[in-house]
């Protein structure tokens, strides 16, 4: 009985292919616009992975990475002096005004770490190296900095080459890999002393405090004993991207953008084929009410129909990943937009493909359920 469902489906190809083609449109734009969605959200924490560290330090009153409320000084040595601390060291981040080669100004977002230790610089060198910071006017930039800062002709900076930060000449000492940052700025690292020089002056400079635990302590423990004794917010790397996107979720409109054009697709799946398929059934009646009259119940015509439901349903859902993972392989080397697909997502899509298609298969239920054999023998 399933293998003549199947014929049946196919021998309506009019109606097969439509279902096919909006089933297909309703995964793609649920799956792509997630991924962009999840995108964004990475580019939102991308400074903790281009910062590592266990603990981030940070001022009570920030709720996300991106924001910067300057600490005092003294603030790093309070930290330190926290038991189960192994050690702790400064931080600072900023955005501040480079001149490009052809003159013309670009945003960057300036980072200094310590110049002992280097912690929280660039893991991934491609070209110098990250020692050389320790030297007067040095600086390690990204890819994107290279690019945007270039010389003529659209040369990328490298090793040995200078532009200005604040009319300040800085000195390319290493190229490294990062990733893109919310605001598309490139990041430039520098010592946290030389830092200071070519950001303005401000009475607190200090953004924040990176520290790691001692071995035996987690790091849990260890921000949850920063926070009791020196009242500042701390936070491991799990608590701060939640902090942060959860912060973005609540003051900002992204998510409800995306949101809707998700939804829009899950409506735009069950309008196209709860028609189709009830079209279908209609179509189908005689031949429904002919399996009614030779005895198939209910029961067994309903299972028809939900195969027949679930299976353009599950070749649309293929359909559709196929286009959303190659959208995903298009803009990979660009960059942009930003795209990330989850497992997460993939099931989430392919749940709200079994129910568009079960959702049309219970209108042609109805229907069927409502048949009456004698329909076989009208004309």
């Amino acid at each position: 009985m399933f293998h003549l469902a199947l014929r049946m489906l196919l021998g309506d190809r009019a109606k097969y292919i439509m279902l096919i083609g909006g089933l297909t449109f309703s995964a793609l734009l649920m799956t792509q616009q997630n991924g962009v969605f999840q995108g964004l959200l990475a580019w939102t924490t991308s400074h903790m992975r281009n910062m590592r560290a266990s603990i981030w330090v940070v001022d009570s009153r920030v709720e996300q990475v991106n924001e910067t409320k300057a600490l005092r000084d003294t603030d790093v040595n309070r930290v330190r002096s926290v038991a189960g601390v192994d050690f702790a060291m400064p931080l600072f981040q900023s955005v501040l005004k480079a001149r490009a080669a052809d003159g013309s100004e670009k945003l960057i977002q300036m980072i200094g770490i310590h110049a002992g230790t280097l912690f929280g610089g660039p893991t991934q060198i491609l070209a110098g190296e990250l020692e050389q910071l320790r030297m007067a006017n040095t600086v390690v930039i990204d890819e994107l900095a290279a690019e945007r800062l270039g010389r003529a002709a659209g040369i990328p900076l490298t090793v040995g080459d200078t532009f200005e930060i604040n009319d300040r000449e800085a000195r390319v000492v290493g190229v490294c890999r990062t990733e893109r940052h919310f605001f598309g700025y490139p990041y430039v690292f520098s010592s946290y002393d030389q830092a200071l020089q070519f950001a303005p002056r401000q009475r607190k400079m200090l953004s924040m405090i990176l520290a790691e635990p001692k071995a035996g302590l987690t790091a849990d423990e260890v921000a949850n004993a920063i926070r009791s004794e020196t009242g500042l917010a701390a936070y491991t790397v799990p608590q701060f991207e939640k902090s942060t996107i959860s912060w973005i979720w609540r003051n900002t409109g992204i998510p409800a953008s995306f949101m809707t054009t998700i939804i829009l697709g899950f409506i735009v799946g069950i309008a196209i084929a709860g028609q189709t398929f009830y079209s279908f059934v209609l179509e189908n009646l005689r031949h429904l009410g002919a399996l009614k009259a030779m005895g198939a119940s209910n029961g067994l015509l309903s299972a028809m129909l939900l195969f027949q439901a679930f299976t353009v349903g599950l070749i649309g859902y293929g359909l559709g990943l196929g286009l959303t993972a190659a959208f995903g392989f298009a803009v990979a080397d660009h960059g942009q937009p930003p795209f990330r697909l989850l497992p997460d997502s993939l099931i989430r899509t392919f749940v709200a493909i079994l129910l568009i298609s079960g959702f049309a298969a219970l209108l042609g239920i109805r229907k069927v359920a409502k048949l009456e054999p004698a329909v076989v023998f009208r004309g």
